[in-house]
């Protein structure tokens, strides 16, 4: 294990193509929502992973499968929690917590975004 610094102001262009976040499992709603990955402890289907993950624009919904506590290295996503009506904008610096199971609507503006996340299964 080492040490490892989150950066921001990270890029879609920095990660890998991972598909479409139809290809992980979301529902694509709007526009054809790119995924990008570059994982930086673990595989995704460990249970404890880290990584980042960004997307172009549009907009898609998805049931968490893990717990994850997320930060916005660049852009901004704006994020509903289908089960309570919650609407939140995170920008870049802004962070959260989901638990595994909760329904979230995402929606990505402009040239996208990208976070780093620590995941639970």
């Amino acid at each position: 294990m080492s040490l490892t610094p989150i950066k921001n102001g990270i890029t879609l262009a920095e990660l890998d193509a991972w598909g479409t976040v139809a290809d992980l499992g979301s529902e694509i709603l709007e526009g054809e929502v790119k995924a990008f990955g570059k994982m930086t402890a673990g595989a995704p289907t460990d249970p404890v992973s880290a990584a980042y993950f960004g997307t172009t624009a549009g907009k898609f919904r998805m049931t968490y499968p893990f717990n994850e506590q997320a930060t916005v290295v660049s852009g901004e996503v704006i994020l509903t929690d289908e089960s309570t009506g919650q609407t939140t904008r995170f920008k870049a610096g802004d962070s959260w917590f989901v638990a595994k199971g909760t329904p979230v609507l995402w929606e990505v503006p402009g040239d996208g975004f990208v976070k780093h996340y620590y995941a639970v299964a």
